[in-house]
């Protein structure tokens, strides 16, 4: 048999990870055509169809699944110990991260993180990914997304890494001024006030309306919107009521328009984890990366713990993902 050249290893890995002909050609910079061609050319040497087609993607054979790991490994090693340097250069690297995370993350983890980024590595840069544009775990795996932040069940897989950072519940937010406060938010006026509500496609608010159901609230919803951060101007000018994570309700607090109460119930607790694929397992930088930010945001340095606490007590919450689960 020749011997096998490494970029159709390249080649293999790729349209593993994405299942997919255009996507795996254009992550490796390559046109359609000449990624047919190659593949022709590892099917005939390997003596076998590796990949065939299945609706609109593409399905490994048995003897794929076997050969792409092995491949992995071996770029892997090539990568770190033949190209790479080995290890991740603060002052001089150039290297633009790019972190999938949804709107509430964004606007707790960036201003600390930009913070210690320009001391620490002052010529990197973050490109901020949105978590619902395109299948986060292809992006993952195809190299597109160094790493993701939130809660991400759907990436709860073999091929991906997970490491919890801290938990966040959640509040609700109202007006200053508004009658409820002096009152309090007992569960009748919780369901009799009108809902502002976030129609996102995440977990984690799945879990708050498992929370509901198991309670037997209903509310009264009036304004349904996917769109966080415009939340604040609309419950600010109203009697609205918004449930929404806690360390946006307090975030919106800052600027003085708004109380914050807690829930009438139990409400969920939701661990936020970093995610990331085994392709990035041992990249010097990405590496690096997760480290600072398990350095500055973890479950002892939880920047809500007291407003939890504040709200809430030390009572538990319902449904909660510990620490000891990562891997």
């Amino acid at each position: 048999m020749k011997p096998l050249d490494l970029n159709l290893l390249r080649l293999l890995v790729a349209l593993d990870s994405t299942r997919h002909l255009g996507r795996a050609a254009e992550s490796l910079q390559m046109s359609q055509s000449g990624f047919s061609t190659a593949l022709s050319r590892l099917r005939k040497q390997l003596g076998d169809e590796l990949f065939v087609r299945a609706g609109s993607g593409m399905r490994p054979t048995p003897r794929a699944v076997t050969l792409a790991e092995t491949a992995r490994v071996m770029l892997d090693q090539v990568d770190k110990d033949v190209l790479g340097s080995g290890a991740f250069d603060l002052e001089n690297s150039e290297t633009s991260f790019r972190v999938s995370m949804p709107d509430s993350a964004e606007s707790l983890f960036m201003p600390v993180l930009m913070a210690h980024l320009a001391e620490h590595a002052p010529r990197t840069s973050v490109d901020i990914v949105s978590p619902i544009v395109l299948p986060l775990h292809e992006r993952l795996a195809s190299g597109d997304i160094d790493l993701a932040i939130g809660y991400f069940p759907a990436l709860e897989k073999d091929a991906y890494f997970r490491q919890s950072l801290f938990s966040h519940t959640y509040a609700c937010i109202v007006r200053r001024g508004h009658p409820v406060v002096a009152k309090g938010m007992s569960r009748a006026a919780y369901q009799e006030l009108g809902h502002a509500v976030l129609a996102l496609p995440a977990r984690s608010t799945i879990l708050l309306e498992a929370a509901l159901e198991r309670h037997r609230i209903r509310r009264r919803v009036v304004l349904s919107t996917p769109n966080l951060l415009s939340l604040p101007h609309t419950i600010a000018r109203t009697d609205l009521i918004a449930t929404v994570p806690l360390p946006a309700a307090f975030d919106f607090a800052r600027s003085g328009e708004f109380e914050v109460l807690p829930l009438p119930f139990n409400p969920p607790s939701v661990t936020i984890y970093q995610y990331w694929h085994r392709r990035t397992q041992g990249e010097p930088s990405c590496q690096w990366l997760r480290a600072q930010i398990m350095t500055l945001f973890n479950w002892r340095s939880d920047p809500f713990a007291k407003q939890r606490i504040a709200l809430y007590g030390t009572r538990a919450t319902g449904q909660s993902l510990r620490p000891d689960q990562d891997r």
